[in-house]
């Protein structure tokens, strides 16, 4: 006789599946890799979930906290973080791999966004702040590899 049964119910609720999901595509990932996964749903609409492998964590939010003290911002981030970007898919889930020791190494060396590219997001924000009528615009702030700056803490 079985005592110990789980009921379950039907639910539109899809966390407890994406983070099993994510905890799954981490487990088979190096130590040290930060994880952007991204969940696209069939009405077009897209969940991001963050996670770190063993030892991401600490690394993520020390490099966050070197390259905000020298100055990097967004372009930065999104130049160092998409030459090392492993990008793989699972049906409708795109994962992104950011293995975090070549970017401690670009934040390191003070790598800077190319002036090209830098150029294209400066445009593209200030067709942003035309479109919204926002009078100024200015590059936003290293976006973050570690759960501080990602999930909104202090570094």
């Amino acid at each position: 006789m079985l005592t110990d049964t789980i009921t379950t119910k039907p639910t539109a609720d899809r966390a407890p599946v994406e983070l099993a999901l994510v905890r799954s595509i981490a487990d088979s990932q190096p130590s040290e890799t930060f994880l952007w996964i991204t969940f696209h749903k069939p009405c077009g609409g897209a969940t991001v979930r963050y996670e770190w492998t063993t030892g991401g964590t600490a690394l993520g939010d020390h490099i966050d906290a070197l390259a905000l003290a020298t100055g990097l911002d967004a372009a930065d981030w999104m130049h160092i973080t998409s030459e090392h970007a492993q990008l793989t898919t699972r049906g409708r889930i795109q994962i992104q791999a950011h293995p975090l020791r070549p970017i401690l190494a670009d934040v390191q060396a003070h790598l800077r966004c190319p002036d090209e590219r830098r150029e294209g997001l400066e445009r593209f924000l200030a067709k942003a702040a035309e479109v919204t009528a926002t009078t100024t615009y200015r590059m936003p702030r290293w976006v973050g590899v570690g759960p501080a700056l990602l999930l909104g803490q202090s570094i």
